[in-house]
C-alpha cells in the first residue's frame, strides 16, 4: 500500500486570469466611452443642423426646432447610460435610480420655462440594476414622459409638480411545465405623473398621433410591460414590467 501526493503551483495561472479580466474590463470601458462620445457628436450635429433653419420664412421655426430638440433629448438619454456605465464599477448593468436623477435634472435644465416654478419629486428605490436591453428603452420612456410634462402640463399656470417613482416587488413565479424551474419574479413599477392640465380626453392613448407617445407605447411593448394612463388631477402614467431570476438550488 502507498500514496502519491502532488502539489501544483497555480500562481501563474491566476495571475494570467487576472490580467485577462483587467483587459476585458478596460475594453468594455473603452467601448462605452466611444459610444458616449459618438452619441454626443450626433447631438451636436443635430444642434448645428437646427441652426440652419433659424430665420427662414418658408417653414415654421418653432415646430422644426422643437423636433430637433426632442431628437437631441433622445440621443442624450442614451449617451448618459454609457457615461454612467463608463464611470461605474458595473459595465454590463446600470444602477438605474441615479441615472434617472441625472436624466431628469438635464431635462429640467433644457426646458427652462421662464418664471414658472416647477418642483421635482423623486422616490426611487436604490440598488435597482438593469442591463442595456432594459435600461435603454426605459430611459427613453422616462425622457419622453418627463419632457412631455415640462412642455405641456403647466400651460397658463405659475407652478406645478412632476413626480417620478420607481420601485420593485418580488413575487413567486410558477413553472409553465415540468422542465422549467419555479423562480423569483421581480416586478418593477415606474410612475411618472404631474399635477398639470392633463392630457385631453380626445387624445387616444392606445393610438396616439404624436411621435413621443407612439415611442412610449412601442418601448413599453419592447419591455414586455403594461402601461396605464390616469387623467384625473393631472396626468399619471404607470408602467409595470418584470424580470425572472432563477432561484438558487437548495
Amino acid at each position: 500500500m502507498g500514496s502519491i501526493s502532488m502539489l501544483t503551483d497555480i500562481t501563474e495561472r491566476k495571475a494570467a486570469e487576472n490580467i485577462l479580466a483587467n483587459i476585458e474590463t478596460a475594453r468594455k470601458k473603452e467601448i462605452h466611452h466611444r459610444i458616449k462620445n459618438n452619441l454626443q457628436v450626433i447631438s451636436s450635429l443635430l444642434d448645428l443642423q437646427a441652426e440652419q433653419f433659424k430665420g427662414r420664412k418658408d417653414i415654421m421655426d418653432s415646430e422644426v426646432l422643437e423636433a430637433f430638440r426632442e431628437s437631441q433629448d433622445r440621443v442624450i438619454s442614451m449617451a448618459l447610460i454609457h457615461e454612467e456605465l463608463y464611470k461605474g464599477g458595473e459595465l454590463d448593468t446600470l444602477n438605474f435610480s441615479p441615472y434617472i436623477e441625472k436624466l431628469v435634472e438635464n431635462l429640467f435644465q433644457t426646458y427652462r420655462l421662464g418664471n414658472l416654478d416647477i418642483n421635482l419629486d423623486t422616490d426611487l428605490e436604490e440598488g435597482i440594476f438593469f442591463n442595456m436591453d432594459t435600461a435603454v428603452p426605459l430611459g427613453m420612456v422616462v425622457n419622453e414622459l418627463v419632457s412631455n410634462s415640462l412642455k405641456y402640463a403647466f400651460q397658463n399656470r405659475k407652478k406645478g409638480e412632476i413626480r417620478v417613482k420607481l420601485f420593485s416587488e418580488e413575487t413567486r413565479s410558477e413553472p409553465n411545465n415540468i422542465e422549467e424551474l419555479a423562480g423569483k419574479c421581480t416586478r418593477y413599477t415606474l410612475v411618472v405623473s404631474d399635477n398639470g392640465v392633463g392630457i385631453p380626453e380626445n387624445i387616444d392613448f392606445e393610438n396616439p398621433d404624436t411621435l413621443g407617445l407612439q415611442l412610449v407605447t412601442t418601448l413599453v411593448d419592447q419591455l414586455d410591460g403594461e402601461i396605464e394612463l390616469r387623467r384625473d388631477q393631472g396626468t399619471e402614467f404607470t408602467i409595470w414590467f418584470g424580470s425572472i431570476e432563477e432561484l438558487p438550488e437548495k
